[in-house]
């Protein structure tokens, strides 16, 4: 089962499904992705506290990367101030989304926080 939630799946935790819910409500995406990645951190199996959005939206022509991002941000505020850790995102209209041939950019390796450096 993939990590990342489809636009029509309703997969996934309470989070992963509301972050999924007022981000399709707010930018009707053509393309949209809500990736748990819970599972590369220090954290309880099944959290979620760490996530990426890939939102692809005709609504962020002619915005910059700042405002989408803060328009996202806005969109699931409630969720990012209820124990959200981690919150990544990828803000692109569908010219950029069909440029990058649908390429989610790679998450960062996590390099803090492990058990093991306990």
């Amino acid at each position: 089962m993939s990590d990342a939630l489809a636009v029509d799946s309703v997969e996934g935790g309470p989070v992963q499904r509301s972050l999924t819910q007022k981000l399709q409500a707010a930018f009707a995406p053509s393309e949209l992705q809500v990736i748990n990645e819970s599972y590369m951190h220090s954290v309880p199996a099944g959290s979620e506290s760490h996530f990426k959005v890939v939102v692809v939206s005709s609504l962020f022509v002619g915005m910059n990367r700042v405002a989408r991002q803060r328009a996202v941000n806005k969109a699931v505020a409630e969720d990012l101030a209820g124990g959200v850790h981690a919150f990544s995102m990828e803000t692109l209209t569908p010219d950029e989304w069909q440029d990058r041939e649908g390429v989610v950019s790679a998450s960062p390796k996590c390099l803090g926080g492990s058990k093991a450096d306990a």
